[in-house]
Parts: C-alpha cells; sequence; structure tokens
C-alpha cells in the first residue's frame, strides 16, 4: 500500500535532538518520549526540520474549511466513483508497474513506533508469525528481515496488487534470507471471510497494517477487521500507522479528487481516507503553553465495535515547558487512555470542536462480533508533526494516526 514520504526520512540539522524514540506518546507513561522535539518558541521555528507535537495555528480552522469547501464543489462524478472502488487493485498494479520498487523508502524508522517487532526478531524469540497486508514492495518486511536474529520467524507479506507481490518475490532477501523465513502473495484484505494462503485461524503473532486501511473503501472496514480477528492468535497484536484528517495531504486535494467526505482519489487513481481521532485547542498560555485534545473515534469504532461511551472518551493537556541543558522535561502528554473521562470538567471550558466528523458507516447498528469487543486497545494516538523548509520558509502540518488493537486472549 501507499504512505507519502515519512517525516522520519527527511535529513536535519546536526544541531536537532536525537530522535530515540515513537514521536507517538504511550497511553502509560507520565511524560514525552526523551528527544521530542518541542517549539517553545516560535523564533525557533527554521532552526530544524521538523518538530513534535505541534497543535495546529489559530487559523488552520479556516483553511480547513476553505480547502474542504473548495473540493466540494467538484467532487469525483458519480459514474467514475463507482469505477475506482469496483477494481482498485488494478491501479495499485497500476501504480507498481509505473514506480517499481524505487518510490517509497524502507521504513527504517518501524524500530522506534512499533518495538514488539524487535522483539520478535531477537535470537531467542522462539516461534512468532508476522503477518504484513499491503506489503507493497516490501518496505516493511525487509527491513525487518535484514535485523532479523530470530531462525524461527516467518514474515508473511500480502497485497491485492499482484505486481508489488511480484516485487517483493523478486527481492534478493526475499530469495535467500539470511535468518528466518519469508512468504508473499497475492491477497485480498477485504474479501469476506477469508484468509491468506497458508494461513490458518489463529496462527498470526502481530499484523501490521501501515497505510492500509486507508486505502480501503469504508464499507470495507468491518471485513477487513474481521480476516484479521480470524488469523490472529488469542493475545495477538495489531500494530497501525495511517493518515489523520486534515493531515497537509488531504487540504491540499484539488478538484475532482474528493469520492465521498474523506475520502479521495490519487492522481494515480489509488484511494485514500483520513481517519479522526483527535483536535487540539489551546485551553490557556500562561505560564506553559497548554492544549486539550479531544477524541472521537474512528479507529476505536472500527477496531471495538462500539462507540465510545462518555467514560471513554478521553481529553488530556499538554503542558510545554522550557526544556533545560539536561534534556529532563517538566511537562506530560497522554494521547489516549481508557480511563475516567475529562469531559465534562474540560468542556466546560472549551467551546466545541467545529466539523468533527465520524463515517456514518460506522454509527449504523453494529453487527455483534463475537467476543464483543473484538480487540482491546493498548495505544491509540495523534502523531503531530510540523515539517519545516527552510529554504522556502513553508510550514507544513503533518498528521498521523497509530494505535495497537489486542485481539482478547480467551475467545
Amino acid at each position: 500500500m501507499s504512505e507519502d514520504q515519512d517525516c522520519h526520512t527527511i535529513a536535519e540539522t546536526s544541531t536537532r535532538i536525537p530522535k530515540l524514540t515513537s514521536s507517538v506518546h504511550d497511553i502509560a507513561a507520565e511524560k514525552p518520549p526523551f528527544g521530542s522535539r518541542f517549539l517553545t518558541d516560535q523564533s525557533d521555528v527554521w532552526t530544524q526540520n521538523a518538530w513534535d507535537h505541534v497543535p495546529p495555528p489559530e487559523d488552520q480552522t479556516e483553511a480547513i474549511f476553505a480547502s474542504l469547501a473548495r473540493q466540494r464543489v467538484a467532487p469525483v462524478p458519480g459514474s467514475d466513483r463507482e469505477k475506482y472502488n469496483a477494481k482498485p487493485a488494478k491501479y495499485w498494479d497500476n501504480f507498481y508497474k509505473a514506480n517499481a520498487g524505487n518510490f517509497f523508502r524502507d521504513r527504517k524508522w518501524l524500530h522506534l513506533e512499533f518495538p514488539e517487532l524487535l522483539t520478535a526478531a531477537q535470537s531467542d524469540a522462539g516461534d512468532v508469525t508476522i503477518c504484513e497486508i499491503g506489503c507493497g514492495a516490501g518496505n516493511t518486511a525487509f527491513p525487518l528481515l535484514s535485523a532479523n536474529k530470530n531462525p524461527k520467524l516467518m514474515i508473511r507479506a500480502f497485497d491485492y496488487s499482484s505486481h508489488a507481490v511480484k516485487l517483493v518475490q523478486a527481492n534478493s532477501l526475499y530469495q535467500d534470507p539470511p535468518v528466518g523465513s519469508i512468504q508473499a502473495a497475492v491477497w485480498d484484505l477485504s474479501c469476506e471471510n477469508s484468509l491468506p494462503p497458508g494461513v490458518a485461524p489463529e496462527s498470526v503473532d502481530i499484523v501490521v497494517l501501515v497505510f492500509v486501511l486507508s486505502a480501503l473503501h469504508p464499507d470495507e472496514w468491518e471485513k477487513a477487521v474481521r480476516n484479521i480477528h480470524r488469523m490472529l492468535k488469542p493475545g495477538g497484536v495489531v500494530l497501525l500507522r495511517d493518515y489523520g484528517r486534515y493531515d497537509l495531504t488531504q487540504l491540499r486535494f484539488k478538484s475532482g479528487r474528493l469520492l465521498e467526505d474523506n475520502f479521495y482519489i490519487r492522481g494515480d487513481k489509488t484511494r485514500v481516507y483520513f481517519f479522526e481521532l483527535g483536535r487540539w485547542r489551546s485551553h490557556d498560555c500562561s505560564p506553559l503553553l497548554l492544549f486539550t485534545l479531544t477524541f472521537t473515534d474512528e479507529l476505536a469504532l472500527i477496531f471495538t465495535g462500539t462507540r465510545p461511551t462518555s467514560a471513554q472518551k478521553t481529553c488530556n493537556t499538554v503542558q510545554i515547558a522550557e526544556e533545560s541543558r539536561d534534556d529532563s522535561y517538566n511537562g506530560s502528554l497522554t494521547l489516549f487512555a481508557h480511563s475516567e473521562s475529562r469531559d465534562d470538567q474540560i468542556s466546560r471550558d472549551l467551546p466545541p470542536l467545529p466539523g468533527v466528523e465520524i463515517h456514518p458507516i460506522l454509527l449504523r447498528p453494529h453487527v455483534p462480533h463475537p467476543p464483543s469487543p473484538p480487540f482491546s486497545i493498548e495505544q491509540l494516538g495523534v502523531d503531530r508533526r510540523l515539517l519545516v523548509n527552510r529554504r522556502r520558509q513553508l510550514k507544513m502540518y503533518r498528521v498521523w494516526v497509530q494505535g495497537k488493537f489486542r485481539k482478547s486472549p480467551i475467545d
């Protein structure tokens, strides 16, 4: 599947704080990860190429509405919409034929975001099966295989683009893996009650979904999650990263690209959806820069099958203060936790968020999926970056969502 050039691959100046951990904050941690790059003084904005946890500027709402209004004036015509949704694999085949394996960089940042993958690759990890769905040209599978020290690690790579799978199979690492094993095949995640070739029910330890659900039509999400649930062992985990609502990529779409709200067709005819997760609102500015993050959870609905109650929605705060020379940090950040809600307290202080949209498919009466819920949420967060083009003096606000969803240990 596809992703934009990830900001992990952007060259940064020697003055940056070393990037040592994920930029998505763990639900159980009290402090942001060491190495976070906080913009505490706007005059410093041009000194680095990227800043972490940056809320959008106050005028961003106006820019968002202007972009969406422009897109809605000229959506994709109905006849073309049918065509794009009927055979999406065809357009991915065309994409990989045109770009071969040269379009995306290897995802060497995965060890920061998903340390579970490194644990599985340790020499003493034992029998582990990792299934990457939407493998593309192998930009996740091959970095993992290169770092693997576990002779009992099996990597299974699947994509509904037959040409992408051919690229994986032609790679020298695929043909002669140094340690462990890898198999790749064509498989469509969105098929009803389907498992990939050679994958038995409850045989997979880890499923990797990197920029994959966004490529599916919303009508296909439930089928996809059912298939994933079926292949995972009890206690198995899904590692997901995808596009967040009002990411720069979404706002840049021109006329003739909108399939439906927050769902687009790219110039190469591949599809992409932008998920709702959280919004930043300024709350207080003295003595610290303080923001709140309010959650409306499309990914929670997709993986748990239920709409979060008010007790499950969490509004938390970010306190940003000047960092001292020893890199200590005295603020706090929590992106998501299933804990006692602070909605009532925060809602008295802040106006309602404009334009929060949950896809209608997720608000329909849900067909029970035993067990209920099918997954528990271990991590659900937003990775917000301010990318800076210092030469052109441009600021670019990127938004990704990331989650870890664990299958119930006992069905």
